[in-house]
């Protein structure tokens, strides 16, 4: 388990070029998609000059993970199914684990979350295991955001539980605030709010996955959203926006940009990098401003001074070239405004 989720030097093994795959989910794993596909397509062409179908395979597998950000033309499917047919009969369950995660990954992507649920389901659920379990246990994430969010009647509990000794073993950085996204998922609605927060707040000082982190305020902004608490939304979907862009992930940009759109928001490009280059903290201060809170609220709320408040609420102000809380308002609300008068003080 350790060995395949770690990078080692780049060696010969038999005359293949098998560490590449290993180096190439490291990167994979680290957010870094461009540098995996690189790798993995060079592995894969080594594998088939050397008629290896085994490395083969887990190159495919390792591209279809890629691709499930994308999925351009279908290429998460096609690699699967590449994986896949030489991961069956061969009983290569590294293998078969990463494409059918990949293609549920991509399923979520899509919004298809009966379907990821579905595919995911034989693979992860308990019973005889037929994945490989690290693998398996990073997928587990995937599975219970799908089975929650298709409104499956499955009890995920057992699930959830068995992710947090996971994370407890600390072998993956972004494990405890991927549990707590789950935890979320998974709470009574008076709870799920604090869990969210406390999330994003392991994302930042995990300080790794841009990918797994966009996930959680995608998760978050979505949850706010069916609430109706539509500023809100709007702030945590668009720094989801954002962070996908920044992580090249194509297709979960688009269900971001669907999901702000349902807010009745533009997703205007300019507006949404402007909010981009918050930090997590501004952004939250600017949130909670913008739904009418006032610095001694906000301070309150997220246990800063009102010194603190007002320094960062000067500062948002500043980087997104607005006056008053007025139009800071109506720039998270999506509204295209000329942006005179109003010298309301931060």
């Amino acid at each position: 388990m350790s060995g395949f989720l770690s990078p080692r030097p780049l060696t010969t093994v038999g005359g293949s070029r098998e560490p590449r795959g290993r180096l190439a989910y490291a990167e994979l794993r680290a957010g870094l998609h461009h540098q995996a596909r690189a790798h993995a397509e060079e592995g894969l062409r080594a594998a088939r000059r050397l008629g290896q179908r085994n490395f083969g395979a887990q190159h495919h597998a390792l591209l279809a993970l890629v691709f499930s950000l994308v999925d351009a033309d279908g290429a998460t499917e096609h690699h699967g199914e590449a994986a896949l047919a030489v991961a069956r009969p061969h009983g290569l369950l590294q293998v078969s684990t990463m494409a059918e995660w990949a293609r549920a990954r991509a399923d979520l992507g899509h919004g298809r979350a009966e379907q990821a649920a579905i595919r995911l389901g034989p693979l992860l659920r308990p019973g005889p295991r037929r994945g490989h379990f690290g693998l398996w246990m990073l997928a587990v994430p995937c599975l219970v955001e799908a089975t929650v969010l298709a409104g499956l009647d499955d009890d995920v509990t057992d699930m959830v539980d068995l992710y947090a000794g996971w994370a407890a073993l600390g072998a993956d950085a972004q494990a405890t605030a991927q549990l707590t996204r789950l935890r979320a998922l998974t709470a009574r609605d008076e709870d799920c709010d604090a869990l969210y927060q406390q999330a994003l707040a392991e994302h930042e000082a995990a300080g790794e996955s841009q990918f797994e982190h966009a996930r959680t305020l995608l998760a978050y902004g979505m949850w706010l959203r069916r609430r109706r608490r539509l500023l809100e939304a709007r702030l945590q979907l668009r720094a989801a926006l954002v962070g996908f862009e920044r992580c090249g992930a194509v297709l979960w940009e688009e269900r971001a940009r669907s999901e702000l759109r349902a807010t009745g928001d533009s997703a205007a490009s300019d507006d949404v990098s402007a909010l981009g280059r918050l930090t997590a903290q501004q952004q939250r201060v600017a949130g909670l401003v913008s739904s009418g809170a006032t610095n001694r609220e906000v301070a309150t709320r997220l246990s800063l001074s009102p010194r603190t408040v007002d320094h960062h609420l000067r500062n948002i102000f500043s980087q997104l070239g607005v006056r008053s809380r007025v139009e800071l308002a109506l720039l998270m609300n999506g509204e295209q405004t000329e942006r005179s008068g109003g010298s309301g003080k931060a």
